[in-house]
């Protein structure tokens, strides 16, 4: 069976879980590896998912915020010592649109040895990716989607699972309303959600282009969605989050609801 393994559920200043990235994995047990959090957690999360690093040959990065990007480093790092005993098979290829790759390459010649850098363009491959290209990647067909981030450029995806539903994959901003025909009766929606409704003054959502767990329910609703699954979420209230973001969403939205924890696994 596919599976969502969730390494991270956190905005970028959380401290009491993972920044929001994940796996998707297919029947074959390979994963493609969305986003590496902003950290070496990165590599404690995959271990903890007993997520075996051989089994990932594909990385899709979002955007250039470090809470989505910084733990590519620690990949960086981690895979040399695979590469170097002969123990991984074939190159890791890490998908990306232009101005993302241009930042991420600068940073890491920058900051990290040649021991390292040495296998970039080599046996890691930089793909560059642009809007509505559709990519194979593993048994799907990925379909990049610039999601109209107001504030840096952002791309998430859209793709067809082997068990025949829909998936799409928003990054961390609110849905826009230009992605509507892209997205509309998907049977699983990823979305962010910054907080609930009632902490909005608190958090301020909405001036940081996040949603509220109402708001991200009131889009699910609209665009007749099966699964949503919120995340990029909060932190101050974890023990409890999961209970209260779902009684949340249940007001607005009457499809499955999935508030899931740090390494919690969704059957697709």
């Amino acid at each position: 069976m596919e599976k969502l393994n969730i390494l991270g559920t956190g905005n970028a200043m959380t401290l009491d879980c993972y920044n929001t990235c994940f796996t998707l994995e297919n029947n074959d047990g390979e994963h493609i590896l969305v986003d590496t959090g902003g950290g070496l957690q990165i590599i404690k999360q995959l271990r903890d998912a007993k997520i075996d690093f051989r089994r990932i040959h594909n990385i899709i990065l979002s955007h250039k915020h470090t809470d989505h990007i910084l733990g590519m480093f620690w990949i960086i790092r981690y895979a040399q010592k695979f590469f170097d005993s002969d123990n991984y098979d074939g190159n890791l290829i890490v998908y990306m649109h232009k101005e993302l790759e241009s930042t991420i390459r600068k940073i890491m010649f920058e900051v990290l040895p040649q021991k390292f850098t040495k296998f970039i363009d080599n046996r890691i491959i930089f793909k560059i990716v642009e809007d509505k290209e559709e990519v194979k990647i593993l048994n799907y067909n990925i379909k990049f989607l610039d999601v109209h981030a107001k504030k840096d450029r952002q791309f998430g995806f859209k793709t067809t699972l082997e068990n025949g539903k829909k998936f799409v994959f928003l990054g961390d901003e609110t849905f826009d309303e230009q992605l509507r025909d892209e997205v509309i009766n998907t049977d699983w929606l990823l979305h962010e959600a910054m907080c609930m409704d009632s902490e909005a003054d608190i958090f301020k959502p909405y001036e940081k282009m996040h949603s509220t767990v109402k708001t991200a329910s009131e889009i699910a609703t609209s665009l007749n969605i099966k699964n949503l699954v919120l995340y990029h979420a909060s932190d101050n209230n974890l023990k409890d989050r999961k209970k209260l973001y779902t009684e949340e969403a249940r007001k607005y939205f009457n499809g499955n609801i999935f508030v899931p924890d740090d390494l919690d696994v969704i059957d697709l």
